[in-house]
């Protein structure tokens, strides 16, 4: 098996993450690989922000397990207190994805090649969508964090040190369907 399928073997959706934040060329390494990643028509309609700052990422879990809680239906803050409490898993650091739309496809992409990149490199990551709760709700976050105008959250990706490994899920194969 060579290096990209081992990788794509061999990742899973980290949630438990060390405090250190990951060193700058590994960042860089994987901001570069998301700005890398294909889009239709090559309109590459992103920006990616790197989110490195510990407290505005802590900031923003607590203000996104608020919300949660006070949410009619409780399943997701049920769900997330079951693996700790932390919307964002202690991660210190997230890979944001802004667009200058609704989300699609080719956010989902560039979503797939930071969380290949970071395993590539050693690190955990999970793809989440929770990032939109504290992002577009009633606080100052879009500012803080410095949305150009016109452009809203796609999707975010977890990146760090894991601090517990697990087994990737199990492939089912018999979801594949040669003709």
């Amino acid at each position: 098996m060579n290096e990209t399928l081992r990788t794509i073997a061999e990742r899973y959706s980290c949630r438990a993450y060390e405090e250190r934040l990951p060193e700058r060329e590994k960042l860089e390494a994987i901001a570069l690989a998301a700005v890398q990643s294909p889009s239709a028509m090559n309109n590459q309609p992103w920006k990616i922000v790197v989110i490195t700052d510990k407290a505005l990422i802590d900031e923003m879990d607590v203000y996104g397990m608020k919300s949660l809680a006070e949410a009619p239906d409780k399943t997701a803050y049920e769900r997330f207190m079951g693996w700790g409490g932390k919307l964002f898993y202690n991660t210190p650091c997230m890979f944001l994805i802004l667009t200058p739309g609704g989300a699609g496809v080719d956010h989902g992409i560039v979503s797939q090649n930071i969380s290949l990149a970071a395993a590539s490199l050693g690190l955990g990551s999970v793809i989440c969508g929770m990032a939109g709760v504290p992002i577009n709700g009633d606080n100052d976050f879009k500012k803080r964090i410095g949305f150009p105008d016109g452009w809203g959250y796609a999707i975010a990706v977890l990146v760090g040190y894991a601090k517990e490994t697990k087994e990737p899920h199990l492939p089912d194969q018999s979801k594949i369907r040669f003709i």
